[in-house]
């Protein structure tokens, strides 16, 4: 358990909060690529309990900047596109992507006015689909050379979904390997050969065992936590007859996002990100470690359940999620339909808009919730006293953290599972051109 002021010590995120002030410092995602195509390639972003409009220009330069007017506060989300830069309807000033005061036309002829004009502008990259922004002070960090961010754009997908509750009760589902037993529990197998851009639908590498039998058969994991230099390893292994063993190892990247097989052929990198204390984005890039992602299927497959142009989710806390006895009874563990993400989304809005940590009950098996609850402690701690806070990498030691190895299969009677997984790893990016050309001496540890 933790008291009211530990709770909202790691959960609030706003200007001045100590949790913000932590996360301020890392690149946040803070829109899709998708969301500025079009006509009018402008949009408000709320992030951590902040306003800010994203625009491209005519000349294609991303600006991120603040949304109220330096003149008199209007919704700058609301500005034309033109001139090179956004201009304000309310009377004309005119801001670049670096928030230079352009123009101010309706001031006398000769004015100089709009050279004492700034609007705080935030550094923003595009990467892999998703479009990212820093709002913190000082310079950002670099760009860990992770694979959802190194796979040529043939082999990316992004995507993301609203989530109306904090973004820790959020995160915190994806570094607990033991509810996927029961939350995502299905009583039937589908065909695996089917399972393309699904979650839990196919079959465990190196074997022809359904993902969801592996769940639903044997749901006692042995779970372990290892630091890494970007957070933590967890394992998981699950005993199966033949003295086999099923190994699923998933990490956690300091200080928000994790990183997971999804497939054989594919993995999830998932960031949570606030919206403010009580909403969250999850942004999620899908790599592929064999040929072309099918993004036009992705995102169909996407779109049954998420309504443009908010990413939200069809089925919500107002319509119970789309719960059905019959079906909880016959098919699913929920009730709630076969798309795993509502599951994980009724499971993290029931806990409430923000967890009341005050009244839970760890368990054994929620070893990597510990984990990383003391690691988000010292970190905000460590950036209250004016230290530096962890894992912030420069270009120079970027390429030192590639990966990260995220495998799900049956390791063979015998084999050490770490063994295992590792060689499993270094099979694929063998097996793969683009990861191939990047491997080192080390790959797969």
């Amino acid at each position: 358990m933790l008291s009211a002021q530990q709770n909202d010590f790691i959960t609030r995120v706003g200007p001045g909060a100590p949790a913000g002030q932590l996360l301020r410092r890392y690149w946040q995602p803070v829109a899709l690529v998708d969301e500025l195509e079009g006509p009018r390639p402008v949009r408000p972003v709320r992030l951590m309990g902040q306003e800010f409009v994203l625009f491209r220009d005519e000349a294609g330069e991303l600006g991120f900047i603040d949304r109220d007017c330096p003149h008199r506060g209007a919704d700058l989300a609301y500005g034309r596109i033109e001139d090179g830069g956004l201009r304000c309807p309310f009377h004309g000033w005119l801001f670049s992507v670096k928030g230079d005061c352009l123009e101010t036309p309706a001031e006398p002829e000769g004015s100089k006015l709009h050279t004492r004009i700034k609007q705080r502008a935030y550094p923003v990259v595009q990467r892999s689909g998703i479009i990212f922004a820093y709002i913190g002070e000082g310079e950002p960090p670099a760009f860990p050379e992770f694979d959802c961010f190194v796979a040529p754009d043939t082999h990316t997908f992004a995507f993301k979904g609203l989530i109306e509750c904090n973004w820790l009760q959020a995160l915190e589902v994806g570094m607990d390997p033991a509810h996927a037993s029961y939350l995502h529990r299905f009583f039937e197998d589908e065909d695996t050969s089917e399972s393309y851009g699904k979650q839990f639908r196919g079959a465990s590498a190196d074997s022809d065992m359904p993902i969801t039998r592996v769940l639903r058969e044997y749901d006692r994991p042995d779970i372990s936590v290892d630091p890494t230099a970007y957070g933590f390893r967890l394992t998981a292994l699950r005993k199966l007859p033949q003295e086999q063993t099923h190994v699923r190892v998933t990490n956690v990247v300091f200080p928000q996002a994790f990183v997971i097989p999804m497939s054989a052929e594919m993995t999830i990198s998932q960031w949570h990100v606030p919206v403010d204390d009580t909403h969250c984005y999850w942004y999620a890039i899908f790599t592929s470690f064999t040929g072309p992602v099918d993004k036009k299927r992705m995102r169909e497959q996407r779109l049954e359940l998420y309504e443009l142009p908010d990413y939200v989710s069809r089925k919500n806390k107002r319509n119970n999620y789309g719960y059905n006895i019959d079906e909880q009874n016959t098919q699913t563990y929920t009730g709630m339909g076969f798309d795993i993400n509502v599951h994980d989304q009724w499971a993290i809005e029931s806990q409430g808009p923000i967890q009341d940590r005050t009244r839970e009950h760890l368990g054994t098996t929620d070893k990597g919730i510990v984990a990383f609850r003391r690691q988000l402690v010292r970190a905000i701690e460590s950036t209250l006293e004016g230290g530096d806070a962890p894992m912030l990498i420069s270009a120079d030691q970027a390429s030192g953290f590639s990966g990260p190895p995220s495998i799900d299969g049956i390791e063979k009677a015998g084999v050490d599972p770490v063994q295992y997984w590792q060689e499993a790893d270094l099979a694929r990016r063998k097996a793969c051109d683009w990861a191939a050309a990047r491997l080192t001496p080390h790959a797969g540890e």
